[in-house]
């Protein structure tokens, strides 16, 4: 393998029923900043059927050139033919970057892709950058060990050089539609012989509506100290006073007291609002992963010496039970 041979950082672009997926942009925020480093480019891989439509939004979002593999196998997601495409534009265009979607279909499709291009994959980076010496190596860098420690990953040997990130662990660039770029419809031979082996017999699809944290602008979050659905009560009213959400720290998760949906930190979601009120949250390695990157981040904990307040812009060290329902009183108050 002639390192050299390969360039370009390429996002594989995410698309459920034609719908360009959030984290698919700001993985082409983050990539626009990774091939800018190396006045290189970047291109996203859109997979699917009677998609080139949405080409456009993704050169809008940062994306120079956009491969278009418009076929009937892309038009409901499965493992085989979706690998099989990215697999035959690697071994074509031999991209230096590969970054995908740590999602429910980016944690299936970024191991299959690795293992059969022979390379590394680093899952659910949490930061990424080209390193500003002579090198120029790009650095991958997720949680090890619980949590406990931050490991900077190098693929020195293979390429293309992959990572998964989470959504919302990215920032997504203002869009611009004036933007422009090449759009190409990129032409894949499949091996149906393998792909006849699965095939979807039905789509369900859940009813219940899931409130995304990660697009919330205020989070009202409640740790082991809420203790109680009651507990939560009080910060639900919080929030609608706040007009945000309510998340929770994995504990409250584990106890059965909050859907896992609502769960912020390294296996729930990565958030990043513009107020992240933490109520009796200790402020674990893993919960601080989530939101450390939250704009406002206020804290309130009887303990005084909780990890939460080593990144809380403000802390109010005292009873939740008491503060919360006093902090939501007086809101109400000042709308009257």
């Amino acid at each position: 393998m002639n390192l050299q041979d390969y360039k370009d950082v390429y996002v594989f672009a995410e698309q459920r029923d034609g719908v360009i997926q959030n984290v698919a942009l700001e993985l082409l925020g983050k990539a626009r900043e990774l091939a800018d480093a190396n006045n290189e480019k970047v291109v996203a891989i859109l997979l699917g059927k009677n998609i080139k439509a949405q080409a456009q939004t993704l050169i809008a979002a940062g994306a120079d050139k956009v491969l278009v593999v418009d076929h009937d196998l892309l038009a409901t997601y499965l493992t085989e033919p979706y690998t099989q495409a990215i697999t035959q534009i690697i071994k074509e265009q031999k991209p230096s970057i590969l970054l995908i979607g740590a999602t429910t279909i980016g944690r299936d499709l970024g191991p299959r892709v690795s293992a059969r291009n022979v390379t590394g994959l680093t899952a659910d980076a949490t930061k990424l950058e080209i390193s500003d010496d002579e090198a120029h190596e790009f650095r991958m860098t997720r949680p090890a060990f619980g949590g406990n420690l931050m490991a900077t990953i190098l693929c020195k040997q293979h390429r293309p050089q992959m990572s998964t990130v989470r959504p919302g662990v990215m920032q997504k660039l203002t869009p611009d539609p004036s933007r422009k770029g090449e759009i190409v419809d990129y032409t894949v031979q499949f091996d149906e012989q393998k792909i006849s082996r699965v095939k979807i017999v039905k789509t369900v699809k859940e009813e219940k509506v899931v409130t995304d944290i990660s697009q919330a602008k205020v989070l009202v979050s409640g740790g082991r100290g809420v203790g109680t659905k009651d507990g939560f009560s009080k910060l639900e009213a919080l929030a609608k006073e706040l007009k945000g959400e309510v998340s929770s720290s994995r504990a409250m998760v584990d106890a059965g007291v909050m859907d896992q949906s609502r769960q912020v930190g390294q296996t729930g979601k990565t958030v990043r609002p513009n107020l992240y009120l933490a109520c009796g949250i200790s402020g674990a390695i893993q919960h601080l992963a989530g939101m450390e990157e939250s704009d406002l981040i206020i804290a309130i904990n009887k303990d005084k010496f909780a990890p939460i307040f080593s990144v809380a812009d403000l802390g109010i060290v005292g009873d939740l039970h008491k503060i919360v329902p006093m902090l939501t009183e007086r809101l109400k108050s000042m709308q009257k």
